[in-house]
């Protein structure tokens, strides 16, 4: 998955793109700021503001990360261990 990156709106009404979403929107969609790094989203600490374009754009990252991983497939396991020998 590649990174994305949060729409962020100045006070005269031009969208900008920012350095990493907020803590109150990483909150408000239910995700810590471990798990965004671990999953790939930026997280700008500096940033106070929400925005809901924002916030949807996190749950639909998390949900595609979910599917992903899902799909991965796990390591096997061996069904025994080697003898050591002494």
């Amino acid at each position: 998955m590649h990174p994305i990156k949060p729409t962020i709106i100045k006070h005269s009404g031009k969208h900008n793109e920012g350095k990493g979403f907020s803590p109150n929107e990483l909150k408000e969609a239910g995700v810590d700021k471990q798990h965004a790094r671990r999953i790939g989203l930026s997280v700008d600490v500096k940033r106070k503001s929400t925005h809901k374009e924002n916030v949807d754009c996190i749950k639909v990252h998390v949900q595609q990360a979910k599917t992903l991983a899902e799909a991965k497939p796990k390591p096997a396991k061996p069904k025994f261990k080697a003898k050591e020998k002494s």
